[in-house]
């Protein structure tokens, strides 16, 4: 019974103490002020909230529409990522590098270009892989799947007319 009172009686936050905290310190108490943030409940999850939490805002996609903001730098590179750079590259040979950075501004190319063709690994180590070990590896795309409920019918109709020959013999 003295177990399930003494966890009712356990302070949430040192408010519940009152003055009482500050009196221990100012005194010198230090039995009182230990036995005081002993009774302190140490899971943060129990103490109340002093911060009010900030109000909804507007996304990201919002703000940049109301600001009339371009799209962000993508990280990494996409189909028309290399046509970018390419264009970038092109401005920057014709006309110096203002209008590189000018062409970079209006349209940012990606961050990194990982390498092609390398099945999601660092180029290096598919390189350093020998055939029999690159065959292995999945394929970068799955094959989909060129089926139409005809073929499927026209098979079950296969594997019944095999399993009807198989059981008769």
């Amino acid at each position: 019974m003295q177990i399930h009172t003494l966890d009712k009686a356990q302070l949430i936050n040192e408010v519940q103490l009152g003055s009482q905290l500050n009196h221990a310190v100012e005194t010198g108490r230090r039995s009182d002020f230990a036995l005081m943030l002993a009774m302190l409940s140490p899971d943060y999850l129990e103490k109340t909230p002093t911060e009010i939490p900030p109000a909804e805002g507007k996304t990201e996609e919002e703000l940049r529409e109301y600001f009339e903001l371009a799209r962000p730098q993508p990280l990494t590179s996409t189909e028309h990522c290399y046509e970018r750079a390419a264009s970038q590259a092109d401005a920057f040979h014709r006309g110096g590098l203002r209008s590189s950075q000018f062409l970079h501004e209006l349209q940012p190319a990606a961050l990194t270009f990982p390498p092609q063709g390398t099945k999601g690994m660092p180029e290096e180590l598919y390189h350093n892989l020998s055939g029999h070990e690159r065959r292995r590896l999945p394929p970068a795309e799955e094959a989909k799947l060129k089926v139409s409920p005809q073929d499927l019918y026209l098979s079950l109709i296969h594997a019944k007319r095999f399993a009807e020959m198989h059981h008769a013999a």
